[in-house]
């Protein structure tokens, strides 16, 4: 584990493209360090993703080293510079003012002390800087002491960083859950006192830390973290009608902690985890006492969840495709494989579609191992489910219409159907049989089933 003891890193680990970087600006007389998020990973040794270097260098200094540079931020003072097809950015040390929007600053000023650029950044463990040359690590506000204490504190007060920048309490939270640290007591007391700025930071913003949040081991730990401080309540009040909410028997946790279960659980992408986040989204409004089980029922909580999570995802800013997946996953989450006929199973890989079987697998595991009970997990009707599902697609069953031996020209020229809604409804009865009966699925067969169901319809 990480003590907090290094003053000095091996530099192996800095892609030569930074090298590139430092070396030109020292070509003009200018320092450059290598700061942030990179310098934090790899005290941590964990990979690094993105590498960020900061300069002296004023931002039309930086364009004459860099002509080819991206002004991405220059009024800020940032640029990107494009070596070997990856992007870097380089940004001048700079200070803050204030931040009258609760996002960005209303203006910046440039400086040459590498100090007073860390003191304006959120958390100490990101206030870190490192020196190309020597490898000596720059800490002037004891990010490594706290990596080794696994704690995250604000930089200063936390109450003037997190009313600065409203995104940074949902930072806070992401930073829990992916970097496995817990929040010292000021800088968690300070959230609360942030969500009027927190407001201000937009949906996109909001979605895209879920996101990366959920590429953690346990992204649990910072929806917790959102749902004790008030971050969740402003965001998806939704999710909180789960905490306290008992289940039944078949389950040790409450609604709330069952989520945060199985989304940890789930194997998969970020997407896939948001929706096992939602799948149970509809139990607080389906939850119902039955009389005859002495039990509670949730019954279609999946539909009632669909619904709801609709919604919040357009609310959310996700995407036209990734709402739909995550709306069909909660939509078909639950289902119960008791030695299906091969019809049943056709029936069903037709309805929840082949290219979310293995969604659906991952996140009825989860579900399952999410449960809290005692002892491993009853993962027997899943993995069976699975050989059957196998065996239908090795037989070539249809499940669509384009999967059928014919189609809408073949109606039209054999049988005289006419271009039209009647078309698409017969073929759709047309794949009901077939999804029946595959030995049917021929071009003969189906045409003369074409026949009987348009003679029913005259």
């Amino acid at each position: 584990m990480y003590d907090g003891a290094v003053t000095d890193l091996p530099l192996h680990q800095v892609p030569r493209q930074v090298f590139w970087i430092c070396d030109r600006l020292r070509e003009h007389k200018k320092r450059a360090w290598i700061v942030g998020g990179c310098v934090r990973d790899m005290l941590l040794e964990r990979d690094v993703s993105d590498w960020d270097v900061c300069t002296d260098a004023t931002p039309k200094e930086l364009l004459a080293v860099f002509p080819k540079a991206i002004p991405t931020g220059i009024d800020h003072g940032t640029v990107t510079v494009v070596r070997d097809h990856q992007h870097f950015e380089v940004t001048t040390l700079r200070g803050e003012t204030t931040y009258s929007d609760g996002r960005r600053p209303d203006s910046v000023f440039f400086t040459d002390d590498i100090d007073k650029d860390l003191a304006r950044r959120d958390f100490t463990v990101n206030a870190i800087a490192l020196d190309p040359v020597t490898g000596h690590v720059i800490d002037p506000f004891g990010g490594q002491a706290d990596l080794g204490r696994k704690v995250l504190r604000a930089v200063g007060d936390p109450r003037e960083r997190f009313n600065e920048d409203g995104l940074r309490v949902l930072r806070a939270a992401r930073f829990v859950a992916t970097l496995e640290l817990e929040l010292d007591g000021p800088t968690h007391a300070a959230i609360g006192g942030a969500l009027d700025t927190y407001k201000k930071v937009s949906a996109e913003r909001v979605r895209d830390e879920w996101v990366k949040t959920m590429k953690a081991r346990r992204p649990s730990r910072a929806f917790d973290v959102m749902k004790d401080t008030g971050i969740l309540g402003v965001s998806c009040p939704e999710l909180l009608l789960g905490v306290g909410l008992e289940q039944n028997r078949y389950h040790t946790y409450d609604v709330w902690r069952h989520a945060m279960e199985c989304m940890d659980a789930c194997v998969g992408d970020p997407i896939l985890r948001i929706a096992a986040l939602f799948h149970d989204v509809g139990k607080p409004a389906t939850r119902a006492f039955s009389e005859k089980t002495k039990d509670y029922t949730f019954y279609e909580h999946e539909r009632v969840g669909a619904e709801i999570v609709d919604p919040i995802c357009s609310r959310l800013r996700f995407s036209n495709d990734e709402r739909a997946r995550i709306t069909h996953l909660v939509r078909h989450h639950l289902f119960h494989y008791d030695q299906w006929s091969d019809a049943a199973v056709r029936r069903w890989i037709q309805r929840v579609g082949r290219e979310r079987l293995a969604d659906l697998y991952a996140l009825n595991e989860a579900d399952l191992r999410a449960k809290g009970r005692e002892g491993p997990p009853d993962l027997e009707a899943l993995t069976a489910l699975k050989a059957h599902v196998e065996r239908v697609l090795e037989a070539g069953a249809a499940f669509s219409t384009r999967d059928l031996a014919v189609n809408g020209n073949d109606l039209m020229r054999e049988l005289g159907v006419a271009p039209g809604r009647i078309l698409g409804d017969v073929l759709k009865e047309l794949l009901d049989v077939a999804i029946q009966d595959p030995a049917k699925n021929t071009r003969d067969d189906l045409l003369a089933e074409a026949r009987a169901i348009l003679a029913r319809r005259a």
